[in-house]
């Protein structure tokens, strides 16, 4: 507990005990009213003097119709009709409720604060003579060297210089198995370094940084309501001023009409007043948002607002980028074609050297499988936009690409229709073969695409790679429909006519990971970015980011989502069910004070119950 809740529930006992010893004082005391109302006002200020406060400035300030106003006035109300035991439990119940409240939106704040507990507090700098400054991490510039000891969170983006150890990754991305890291790898802030002394490059500033592009968005989150959230703000704003006119017109209306008994119909309306109070779901409904989104964050899900979840919730149609998303973005060899005569290792040696000068993702791939190849022999490297590249090797002419290269320099060639890329290589007007390089899916991806088929998603592919390649990695996967061959437009516009032809009350996610992807990203209804190895255009564009890339917490996110709808539709209809039935019964004189503590105590601390079981999200996975 804090120290505010802790002096709140000495002043419940406090008031409680006072209470007790003015109920048992006054059974064997004979008092007249006025030395009664002074035993009942001393637990009574005790215990609400805040509240009577509160109410005072809300008058004052123009917010007159509040919870603090209905209290006030439903108690002072009570005490003036002579029910001073009444106004006193009310009260009590009242900030014994407020008090629970308090504790359970704590709860949920701290489950958001434990991410927050990324945040770096400083970073070693290197100096030029080899000395280590503590300096704040805004004043790390990019490029600079910096020292992360065992035990030191990483403060900045980077690639590791020096030094071999594993990060600890749970805080980022819900993941507690540690990550290994070695010269060259490239590292994020936030991770906790386990073992080794690491030396790192800084890549970003620290604004740009994953730790703090993180915390941005969650300290933000709350600032986007769900539609369902802004209804009830709006209902508060109507449904209490509806509610105090009923009342004093139940007060003063009966006795006109059928002639005395004010105090009866004055306690009616009092006790309509307490039943009315809607903090159960003005308090219930933005706290299962916030646990929606503190558990979410907690698994590595990154939810910018309650809006994105509630959309979640209904997702019909997922699509997906496949490179990065659902593969692993990493281009291999996975087959060497050569023409008789000619070795596998003669084949794929001259195709490294040839793609030796070049910064294309299948060239790097030709590379590492065959690093051993002294550069030296390859020479005046020349690329050709579009089809490849042109080099020296052995002093001899190399062609290495695609068909168009080989057709563009009259090279008979044997076509490989495998899925993937094909580099055909030739040597002195001679083809020496084929080399197959592909990507690799994600472990997850196949597991992934059955979780939506579960929960009645259909699944669609939207790539800018081959219809080979393409059709090959949705079979696999199992995904639904394809459309292969797509630049960034061509994906608006598919994106486009999935929303056109989806059920009206479903929505389209999209998840992507390349810069490419941003305008798609943005116009889904849900934009699902992957965060780890995602550019930063993807991340800013998206609505919910994945800081594992794992395809499986799509899935996981939908879940999250639609228990956070189920338990506010719950949190409604038992609220607004329970007080409408009490408000009947209080107008017809069934219902009494302590009728009124259930009604509006009693249905706050469900309903702030039923909320909190949003901050256990592991029983979802």
């Amino acid at each position: 507990m804090t120290k505010k809740q802790k002096k709140m529930l000495r002043r419940i006992l406090l008031a409680a005990a006072l209470t007790l010893c003015a109920a048992v004082a006054l059974h064997f005391l004979a008092l007249p009213w006025y030395g009664q109302l002074i035993v009942w006002l001393v637990p009574y200020l005790v215990i609400g003097y805040d509240v009577l406060r509160k109410a005072v400035l809300g008058i004052k300030g123009g917010e007159v119709f509040d919870e603090n106003f209905l209290m006030a006035v439903a108690t002072v109300g009570a005490m003036g009709c002579g029910e001073y035991a009444e106004g006193v439990a009310v009260m009590l119940f009242y900030q014994i409720g407020e008090l629970f409240q308090s504790y359970a939106v704590g709860k949920s704040r701290r489950s958001i604060s434990e991410l927050m507990d990324i945040r770096p507090d400083s970073a070693n700098l290197e100096q030029a003579d080899g000395s280590v400054t503590v300096v704040d991490p805004d004043e790390v510039a990019v490029g600079s060297i910096i020292v992360v000891r065992p035990g030191e969170k990483v403060p900045i983006d980077g690639r590791v210089l020096s030094g071999e150890s594993t990060l600890n990754t749970a805080a980022l991305t819900g993941e507690s198995r540690p990550r290994t890291v070695r010269p060259g790898d490239d590292v994020i802030s936030g991770c906790v370094n386990d073992d080794g002394l690491l030396r790192i490059t800084t890549t970003k500033a620290y604004d740009e940084s994953t730790v703090a592009k993180i915390l941005d968005l969650v300290e933000n989150s709350s600032l986007k309501k769900a539609k369902v959230e802004n209804f009830i703000t709006k209902f508060a704003r109507w449904y209490t001023p509806a509610v105090c006119l009923a009342a004093l017109v139940l007060a003063v209306l009966p006795p006109l009409v059928l002639g005395g008994g004010w105090t009866v119909w004055v306690l009616r309306a009092l006790t309509f007043l307490v039943i009315s109070c809607p903090c159960a779901l003005v308090i219930s409904i933005p706290l299962t948002f916030f646990g929606g989104i503190g558990g979410a964050s907690r698994c590595g899900i990154l939810v910018k607002g309650g809006n994105y979840l509630e959309a979640l919730s209904h997702t019909g149609v997922a699509a997906f980028d496949k490179t990065g998303t659902l593969t692993k973005g990493i281009f291999a060899v996975t087959r060497v074609t050569p023409t008789a005569g000619v070795s596998e290792t003669e084949l794929l040696e001259t195709a490294a050297l040839a793609e030796r000068f070049s910064s294309h993702p299948i060239s790097k791939s030709l590379r590492d499988a065959c690093p051993d190849a002294d550069a030296r022999r390859a020479a005046d490297a020349q690329e050709i936009a579009g089809q490849g590249v042109r080099t020296l090797v052995d002093g001899k002419a190399v062609l290495a690409g695609n068909a168009r290269l080989m057709e563009a320099n009259g090279i008979r060639y044997t076509p490989d229709d495998g899925a993937g890329s094909i580099v055909y290589v030739a040597r002195d007007g001679q083809f020496l073969g084929s080399i197959l390089i592909s990507d690799e899916e994600k472990p997850t991806a196949a597991a992934a695409m059955q979780d939506l088929h579960r929960q009645g998603v259909r699944t669609v592919m939207l790539t800018g790679d081959s219809p080979a390649v393409a059709g090959k990695v949705a079979r696999e996967l199992g995904i639904d429909e394809v459309h292969a061959g797509l630049l960034p437009a061509d994906k608006v516009h598919q994106v486009e006519t999935l929303l056109e032809h989806k059920p009206a009350d479903k929505m389209l996610v999209f998840a992507g990971d390349g810069i490419n992807d941003a305008p798609v990203l943005m116009r889904a209804d849900i934009g699902i970015a992957m965060g780890a190895l995602g550019s930063d255009a993807a991340i800013e564009a998206a609505d919910v980011v994945l800081m594992d890339d794992d395809p499986a917490k799509i899935g996981l996110a939908m879940r999250i989502a639609r228990k956070c709808m189920a338990i506010v539709y719950q949190n409604i209809v038992f609220a607004l069910g329970v007080k409408f039935l009490c408000l009947f019964l209080s107008a017809v004189g069934v219902a009494n004070m302590w009728w009124a503590v259930f009604a509006d105590v009693g249905v706050m601390v469900l309903a702030v119950l039923n909320a909190t079981r949003m901050l256990n999200v592991k029983s979802y996975q």
